[in-house]
């Protein structure tokens, strides 16, 4: 196990303690794990209270959200466990005057148990308390009666209405109708792609195969109501949803707000293209989204997956969920783009008559399309090496990029300089990172050397090669020695031109150039690299060549000269 922490029976306090420290809306109790909202009037000048908990190892769940119009209070038990009475009790005294207090638990059985207790106690000492618990896990519709499912991720959202209400100064009866409301419109539903680890144990709760996830897990690391293999983004969101839909509270005319929550370890990234599949889904559906988040809300430590919340809404609960809070974690905003996409302003490149294709032009064609499928061929290759030194996108990209060559027309091939100029814009838009203006720059030069001949010459296309890769070394700055593609282009190129000028033939100059190529690529393992992401490992990276020498060599290597 590898963890950022100190001491595994500390992770608690020492989590409040970071929390507190970076938020000055809040305050620690000295002798309890409970958050409160630093400076609380008097009590009889308090408004009511709200307050919610649980177990840790769901931040930033509960005391991110600690703030005026969130939170009064947040009660941390230990990670996945729920708080003890007391630390309950002792947030109701801290924070609660004679308006009282709204406690919201998720339901689990220790939370109500614990929560309940403690709010009894409360009123036993005239501090008038109401509870509302959260059961909003779709994922048991078939397993348990509805009281009995599981509060998840989606109280956050509960935790927003109730806390806006009790900011504007409502009585506790109408405060909890709120928090009621909110949590009989709401739904929510997890997959897993993996397992977490409690720092207490320091192995995985569940271990799955390479394809299988979870559908339908809790919160505290337990295993789902199903495994199924792995599907596309798209297909998962639309489980969840259609599972919510099922459930009933789901329909064509719908206002509704949706929490996109990462489970953990889940990147912005992954999750941004799952709200991306929910709206949409949404959208088609008939349902009208009027807020929308996509975050870190409620996790499960670190494990890997994520949840979708959809809660129905009118007008006064948005005036709610728009009310400003000053808790750290709300994400505030949520306003949905209803206008998400801007045609091009790039102006469409004039249509050219169709030429008649030169026999070099076809013959570029040929070549091309070998070239093309080699480095599809090599993109595991490429990606492993690049893996190492890189950050192993490189076999990704060339396949990317071939695929675009081969989805050129045959008349983008009507001459030479053509070919290379399409091929180069091809690449330009098909490759990302660094790769693609490389490619485009060199394959562009050659392209304009090139310029008005239909049958260039061996001598002036070897004299194309060395343009190209000398716009490729001015682009990027590399020289020989880099350990840089250039180590693999720059002597190809020069040996190629240089024997042509010795009168050797094109077959003997091509074979003895691909040979110099395939020297400066295999001299890359042990050249310090100075340019690209591999020269931030230093010495580490030698041992291994360079990805894009050996790239370069990919396609050299299936290019045959006549």
């Amino acid at each position: 196990m590898k963890k950022l922490i100190n001491d595994p029976s500390a992770v608690v306090r020492h989590i409040l303690e970071g929390v507190v420290a970076l938020s000055p809306a809040s305050i620690l109790l000295a002798d309890e794990n409970v958050v409160i909202r630093s400076g609380l009037p008097e009590a009889d000048q308090r408004k009511v209270a709200v307050l919610s908990g649980g177990g840790s190892g769901h931040e930033p769940a509960h005391a991110g959200y600690v703030g005026a119009g969130m939170l009064t209070a947040a009660v941390a038990g230990d990670v996945f466990t729920s708080p003890s009475t007391d630390a309950v009790l002792a947030g109701i005294r801290a924070s609660a005057g004679p308006a009282g207090a709204l406690v919201i638990v998720k339901n689990y059985t220790g939370d109500r148990l614990n929560f309940g207790l403690a709010a009894e106690l409360a009123r036993a000492e005239g501090i008038p308390v109401e509870i509302v618990v959260v059961a909003d896990d779709v994922a048991l519709k078939d397993t348990v009666p509805v009281d009995r499912r599981r509060g998840i991720a989606g109280t956050v959202l509960v935790h927003k209405l109730a806390g806006a209400a009790a900011e504007l100064g409502l009585p506790l009866s109408e405060v909890a109708q709120v928090a009621r409301g909110a949590a009989a419109g709401l739904s929510s539903m997890g997959i897993s792609l993996g397992s977490c680890t409690l720092p207490a144990v320091g192995k995985p709760g569940f271990t799955l195969g390479e394809r299988e996830i979870e559908v339908g897990l809790g919160i505290h690391g337990e295993q789902g109501v199903r495994r199924m293999e792995i599907a596309s983004a798209d297909d998962l969101t639309s489980l969840v949803l259609n599972t919510i839909e099922a459930d009933g509270k789901l329909k064509s005319g719908d206002r509704v707000v949706l929490l996109v929550n990462g489970l953990g370890s889940t990147p912005p990234m992954e999750l941004s293209i799952v709200a991306r599949s929910a709206l949409s889904i949404l959208e088609a559906k008939g349902v009208s989204v009027e807020r929308a988040w996509a975050g870190t809300f409620l996790s499960a430590l670190d494990m890997p997956g994520f949840s979708l919340s959809i809660m129905q809404v009118d007008d006064r609960a948005l005036e709610l969920i728009d009310a400003t809070t000053d808790a750290t974690a709300w994400p505030r905003g949520g306003a949905v783009n209803r206008h998400r996409m801007l045609a091009s302003s790039i102006l469409p490149v004039e249509a050219q008559p169709d030429r008649e294709m030169t026999a070099a032009g076809a013959r570029l064609r040929q070549v091309a399309e070998d070239v093309a499928k080699a480095l599809i061929a090599a993109e595991q290759q490429l990606t492993d090496l690049d893996s190492v030194t890189g950050d192993g996108d490189l076999g990704t990209s060339m396949k990317r990029g071939a695929e675009a060559v081969l989805a050129l027309p045959a008349q983008a091939f009507a001459d030479v300089s053509s070919g290379l100029s399409a091929m180069g814009d091809a690449l330009r838009k098909a490759i990302g990172g660094s790769s693609g203006p490389f490619y485009a720059t060199g394959l562009m030069r050659a392209a304009r050397h090139l310029a008005g001949s239909d049958a260039p010459t061996a001598k002036e296309l070897a004299e194309a090669f060395v343009a190209a890769v000398e716009a490729v070394s001015e682009l990027g700055g590399a020289k020989p020695g880099d350990r840089t593609m250039v180590d693999a282009l720059h002597p190809a190129a020069a040996t190629f031109r240089d024997r042509l000028a010795e009168g050797q033939s094109v077959e003997l100059a091509w074979g003895e150039a691909v040979a110099a190529g395939e020297a400066g690529a295999e001299a890359t393992k042990d050249m310090t690299p100075r340019l690209g992401r591999a020269s931030y490992l230093g010495e580490r990276a030698k041992g291994h060549a360079d990805g894009g020498a050996v790239a370069v060599m990919v396609w050299m290597r299936r290019i045959t000269v006549q």
